[in-house]
């Protein structure tokens, strides 16, 4: 049984998170992708407090997908060592899971 993933990171403009879901669904590491912010942003860097406004970005997946779209969303980040996680869907509409499954498959 395959599981599905909603793959979230960070960047720091709307240009740079569209860039990110273009190459990742053309790339058809995942079958769609969200860019919404800004959003305000509390963070620790090297020791220090940081605040700012970042962008988040919202990739589904599955997981037989993931490993790749880390590594891909880790190669073309402007940052280097941006945040990348994953939360397990756990249920949809079957036409849907079929279709994230069909548009991610290699």
């Amino acid at each position: 049984m395959t599981d599905y993933l909603q793959v979230s990171t960070t960047t720091a403009n709307r240009e740079a998170g569209m860039s990110l879901i273009r190459s990742a669904v053309g790339a058809r590491l995942a079958a769609s992708g969200q860019v919404v912010g800004p959003a305000g942003a509390a963070f620790r860097y090297l020791e220090e407090l940081g605040t700012g406004e970042e962008w988040q970005v919202f990739l589904r997946t599955t997981s037989d997908r993931y490993a790749e779209l880390e590594a891909h969303l880790i190669e073309h980040h402007s940052w280097d060592n941006p945040e990348v996680t994953y939360t397990r869907i756990d249920g949809g509409s079957a036409a849907y899971l079929q279709w994230l499954k069909r548009e991610t498959s290699p």
